[in-house]
C-alpha cells in the first residue's frame, strides 16, 4: 500500500506566526492554520481537527467494514470526532477523543449496532494509533 502524504509550512513565532497545511491528494492545499485557531476562536484549521476528521473518516469506514461482514449495509452513517487539548506542566496534550456516531442499518437491531460501534472503536486503524489517548464512542440507530 502507498504511504499517503500531508504536509505543513510555518512562518513567524508560536503565537504570531501562521501556516498551512496540504494533502498529498490535493484535495485541499495551503489550508491556513494558527495558533489561534488551535488555541482560540480564529479562522482556520489547526491539527486537533484533521485529526477528528482522521479518526472519524477511519472508524465509519471501519464500522461499515463490520456491517458489511456481519451481512448487514448501511443506509446511511454519519460520525463527529470531538478531540480534547488540554495545556498543563508538560505543554499541550491531546486528552481525549469523544466519537459520536449516528446510522440506520436496516435488519440490525440497537445493541448489536452499538457492539459493531464499539468494535470500531478500538479496532479502526487511526484508534490503534491513537492508544494513548482515552477514546469514548456513543452509537445511535435511527429510523431514517
Amino acid at each position: 500500500m502507498p504511504a499517503r502524504t500531508a504536509s505543513a509550512h510555518w512562518e513567524g513565532t508560536v503565537r504570531e506566526g501562521k501556516g498551512t497545511v496540504s494533502v498529498g491528494s490535493g484535495l485541499f492545499d495551503g489550508a491556513p492554520y494558527s495558533f489561534g485557531a488551535r488555541f482560540d476562536t480564529d479562522a482556520g484549521t489547526n491539527p486537533e481537527e484533521l485529526l477528528g476528521a482522521a479518526h472519524a473518516g477511519c472508524f465509519t469506514m471501519y464500522l461499515s467494514l463490520l456491517l458489511t461482514n456481519g451481512g448487514h449495509t448501511a443506509t446511511r452513517l454519519d460520525t463527529k470526532a470531538a478531540v480534547t487539548i488540554e495545556v498543563g506542566d508538560e505543554g499541550p496534550r491531546i486528552t481525549g477523543i469523544a466519537l459520536e456516531t449516528e446510522g440506520v442499518v436496516p435488519g440490525l437491531d440497537a445493541a448489536a449496532f452499538e457492539a459493531m460501534a464499539a468494535d470500531a472503536a478500538r479496532g479502526c486503524p487511526v484508534s490503534v494509533a491513537l492508544a494513548s489517548v482515552p477514546i469514548t464512542h456513543t452509537a445511535k440507530l435511527t429510523g431514517g
